[in-house]
């Protein structure tokens, strides 16, 4: 579902500013994946996000996503292919519109526009169902402004938008990492019960060692722009926290260089 090969990426090149980002990264994703991500302060994680997504422009390698190489497709021109929830609960939805029409924005992406209803009464009742199963009341406030949301339902709402048209990978970037540590269980809950029941390729950033080793079948760390490690299958379920350290020090030689990992 996907195959990154060779991906580079420097910033300010040939600058004081020079900062390698990402450096000949491979990485290939089996339909059904779901990736946990998880390295120290600037290892290059939300910038590999953001590459796949397009916000930037790779200097080498390529990137095909379901056999379709969408290295050189601008951002808009690959929007199609992937479901993204973002840290900040804010983004990802139309604060000043209503709950129904946010979803009615997310199902019709990609689609021909025209001018009859905004949101039809079956579509209405469609959202209605939908939203009964993220289990926080949101199906009886269908007029609500997204704005007046708290972050916790915004966020389980942007993921429900992120999936509605089934994408080809959904990539989750540190997206529980601006909530309470309740809610935050209860949206990472609710996308591993989305991501099953889909059958999503999925990929999750996090700052959380523990989440990172919970959730997915699959855990890669990264380490000044590569990948030092890539764990599955029974060595996955079986993997601590302490191992997890200890295995990335073995490895980079150095300390690992995350505070907010190393606190959760």
């Amino acid at each position: 579902m996907l195959e990154i090969t060779n991906l580079s990426k420097t910033f300010n090149p040939g600058t004081i500013n020079e900062k390698v980002a990402l450096s000949n990264v491979n990485l290939t994703l089996q339909d059904g994946d779901f990736v946990t991500v998880i390295g120290g302060n600037g290892a290059g994680k939300s910038t590999l996000l953001n590459m796949i997504s397009g916000v930037y422009s790779a200097d080498s390698g390529s990137i095909v996503v379901d056999g379709i190489n969408v290295t050189n497709k601008p951002e808009h021109k690959r929007a199609k292919y992937f479901g993204r929830v973002f840290q900040d609960p804010m983004t990802g939805t139309a604060a000043n519109m209503e709950i129904a029409e946010n979803l009615a924005l997310a199902a019709r992406r990609g689609k021909r526009r025209t001018l009859r209803m905004g949101v039809t009464s079956k579509e209405k009742a469609h959202y209605k169902e939908l939203l009964k199963t993220l289990g926080l009341g949101l199906e009886d406030r269908l007029t609500s402004k997204v704005g007046l949301l708290s972050g916790g339902q915004r966020q389980a709402l942007t993921l429900l938008m992120a999936t509605l048209q089934k994408p080809k990978l959904l990539l989750l970037d540190e997206h529980t990492a601006a909530l309470d540590p309740k809610t935050s269980a209860k949206v990472l809950a609710l996308s591993d019960k989305i991501i099953k029941d889909e059958h999503l390729t999925a990929m999750m950033v996090t700052h959380n060692m523990n989440d990172a080793i919970n959730y997915g079948n699959r855990l890669i760390m990264m380490h000044e722009g590569r990948i030092i490690l890539d764990i599955s299958g029974e060595e996955k379920k079986k993997l601590t926290v302490e191992a997890l350290l200890h295995k990335f020090e073995e490895i980079s030689g150095s300390e690992f260089a995350n505070d907010r990992a190393l606190l959760s």
